[in-house]
């Protein structure tokens, strides 16, 4: 097989959660670029009917927006039913969406609200399995194949360096979306050994930090930790990755975790 074959993506279906702006957006954008028709959800049907319009004007791939929060098992079932009536299968889930709140007052952790806490784990971690779950049942397994990419982050292998958030006023307790993101990165792995007899592969993205509209002071301070010394760039920098686990390129790879930090977690 030619190598650029392997990364083709020809007559595939992708469901990708939070798929509606920033990373999220940037590997909807890649799985479509590589031929595949993209389900994306966001909370607000009309950012993901929005960016739907975009990733279709630019590929000429079929698209199909949802909205879905993730948090809600019924709802779930709702978009996984809409995406299977709309495109017959679901060949590529992209477990993507997430979200993190920030402590009232900067405050410590041991001051961190339990709803806050119950919110991120929800979103975070419960909504990985809910869409995985029904996914699978009603999509991959009876197809007998599949690839599911879970998105973790590096928050999910280290702690909070709050060196970087000196005067920002940001440094406060996100320890509930490092432990939600911790234990993506191991429901991942256990994922991947339950449904490798099926042929599902499950592997999960740890992103770092990416450029957006952070101050110019914050910046400098992240790359100071940076073996690279620079952010990542979106629209860019986690396509490949996401397209490679998305297909046949890695179809001997499940139960990993491909790290894009720019080298932040290698010291």
């Amino acid at each position: 097989m030619n190598i650029w074959d392997l990364f083709k993506l020809d007559g595939k279906v992708a469901f990708v959660t939070g798929g509606a702006r920033n990373l999220g957006y940037d590997m909807a954008v890649a799985l479509a670029e590589a031929g595949a028709d993209v389900a994306i959800t966001s909370r607000t049907l009309a950012n993901a009917e929005a960016s739907c319009r975009k990733i279709t004007d630019a590929t000429g791939r079929a698209t199909l927006p949802v909205e879905l929060d993730v948090r809600d098992e019924q709802q779930v079932i709702a978009a996984v039913d809409k995406v299977l009536e709309g495109f017959g299968k679901i060949d590529i889930l992209i477990n993507n969406a997430g979200n993190v709140t920030s402590t009232p007052d900067n405050a410590p952790f041991e001051k961190r609200p339990l709803e806050l806490w119950q919110e991120t784990i929800d979103v975070n971690l419960t909504g990985v399995f809910l869409c995985s779950k029904h996914v699978v049942a009603k999509a991959m397994k009876p197809a007998g194949s599949g690839a599911i990419i879970n998105i973790g982050s590096i928050a999910g292998m280290v702690g909070k360096d709050r060196r970087i958030y000196e005067g920002t006023g940001k440094g406060g307790t996100t320890l509930d979306y490092h432990a939600a993101k911790a234990g993506v990165l191991t429901m991942t792995k256990d994922m991947a050994v339950y449904l490798a007899p099926d042929g599902i592969r499950v592997n999960s993205i740890s992103p770092g930090r990416f450029r957006r509209d952070q101050s110019e002071k914050f910046v400098k301070a992240c790359e100071k930790m940076i073996p690279m010394g620079r952010l990542g760039q979106e629209g860019k920098e986690l396509k490949g990755v996401a397209l490679f686990l998305a297909s046949e390129a890695s179809s001997y790879v499940t139960g990993a975790n491909i790290v894009v930090d720019g080298g932040r977690t290698a010291w």
